[in-house]
C-alpha cells in the first residue's frame, strides 16, 4: 500500500528487491534474505531442466566453468555490468557467446549463485556479484528451506493442491508432500469435488469485489495448474494463446477473469484498452470497477489515465 512506480524502482536499484532465475526457468523478484536458500533449494532442478538444451548450444561443464570465472572477475570490486558488457568480458577470455547462448550462460551463473541483478542503467538491468550485492544471512538446511517454501505458498495461495505447488515451485510431488508433513498443524486439508486442497487454518478473507488489472504471469493467474476456478475453460479454448491467461494482461472482477487489457504508457498519460468477454452490464458496475482499477494503476505510475474499450472478445 502506498507504493509507487518510482519507489519500486528505487528499491530495485538499492538492492532491496532482486531479480534472478529461481523456482522455474524464468526470472522472479525475490527478497535479499531469501535469495540464497531459494537458489539452493530450487536451483538444481532448474539447472537439470535447462542443461539438455544448453548442451545443444555447446555449453558443457568446461565452458560453463570458464564463463563463471570470467563473469566473477569482470564484476569483482562492486562493478555493475549489463549483459552485453559481460559478453565482451567473456570474449576476452576466449568465449564467443552471443544471443541465446549468452543468455543461457547468464542463467547458469544466476542459478549457481554467482550473480544477481544490479541497479538499472537507464532501461538496462545490470548484473552484480551476489556475494557483494547481498548481505550474509542465516543458512537454512534443505528441509528447513523446503518447509518454508511450502508454508509460504499454501498460506498465501491456498486453497491449493499439491499439483498447483509442483507447477509453481518446479519441485516434485514427493518434495511437496514431505514439506506439508513437516508443517504439522500450520496447514489444514480440505476435500472438494474429489481434490485435496491445503490452506491456512484461519478463515480466509472474503473475495474482494473490486476489479484489478493484472499483468501477464501475475501470481493470481500463473500460480495454479488448474485455472478453471477463476477462468472459464470454454473461453480459454476459444482464445488465441497470446490473448489467454496467464500469457496476457487479465481484467479480474470479484475473483474471476472477465477480459484482457493493454496499456500504452506515454509521457503525459496512461492509455488502457480493455477487451471484455461480455458487454457491460446495465447497472454500469463493470465499467465503474474497471475504470477505478485503471485509475489506481495510473496513480501508481503518477500520470492521468485515458480509457479505451475494444469490442467484447468473442462477440
Amino acid at each position: 500500500p502506498g507504493a509507487s512506480h518510482a519507489s519500486i524502482d528505487r528499491a530495485f536499484d538499492a538492492g532491496s528487491i532482486l531479480r534472478t532465475h529461481v523456482l522455474r526457468p524464468t526470472w522472479h523478484f525475490v527478497a535479499p534474505a531469501d535469495i540464497r536458500w531459494l537458489l539452493q533449494l530450487t536451483g538444481p532442478r532448474v539447472t537439470s531442466v535447462i542443461s539438455a538444451y544448453g548442451r545443444t548450444l555447446g555449453l558443457d561443464d568446461e565452458v560453463l566453468g570458464t564463463s563463471r570465472r570470467a563473469i566473477a572477475r569482470a564484476l569483482q570490486g562492486g562493478k555493475h555490468l549489463a549483459r552485453s558488457e559481460l559478453g565482451t568480458a567473456l570474449r576476452a577470455s576466449g568465449l564467443e557467446l552471443n544471443g541465446t547462448t549468452l543468455g543461457h550462460v547468464m542463467m547458469h551463473a544466476e542459478l549457481d549463485g554467482v550473480i544477481c541483478s544490479g541497479p538499472r542503467r537507464g532501461k538496462q538491468v545490470t548484473y552484480a556479484l551476489l556475494e557483494e550485492r547481498v548481505a550474509p544471512a542465516s543458512a537454512l538446511s534443505r528441509d528447513e528451506a523446503l518447509a518454508e517454501l511450502v508454508r509460504r505458498y499454501f498460506l498465501s495461495h491456498g486453497p491449493a493442491t499439491v499439483r498447483d505447488f509442483v507447477w509453481w515451485s518446479g519441485l516434485t510431488a514427493s518434495q511437496a508432500r514431505r514439506g506439508i508433513a513437516m508443517l504439522d498443524t500450520q496447514l489444514v486439508r480440505e476435500h472438494l469435488e474429489g481434490l485435496e486442497y491445503w490452506l491456512a487454518p484461519s478463515t480466509p478473507p472474503p473475495m474482494p469485489s473490486e476489479a484489478y488489472l493484472l499483468p501477464n504471469y501475475d501470481e493470481y493467474t500463473v500460480a495454479y495448474r488448474d485455472r478453471d476456478v477463476y477462468f472459464d475453460a470454454a473461453r480459454a479454448a476459444a482464445l488465441p494463446r497470446r490473448y489467454n491467461v496467464p500469457f496476457d494482461h487479465a481484467v479480474v472482477l470479484s475473483g474471476r477473469v472477465i477480459g484482457m487489457w493493454r496499456r500504452t504508457v506515454g509521457k503525459d498519460a496512461l492509455r488502457v484498452e480493455t477487451r471484455l468477454f461480455v458487454g457491460l452490464d446495465a447497472s454500469g458496475r463493470v465499467e465503474a470497477e474497471v475504470s477505478d482499477a485503471a485509475e489506481r494503476y495510473a496513480r501508481f505510475l503518477g500520470v492521468p489515465v485515458v480509457m479505451e474499450e475494444a469490442s467484447p472478445t468473442g462477440s
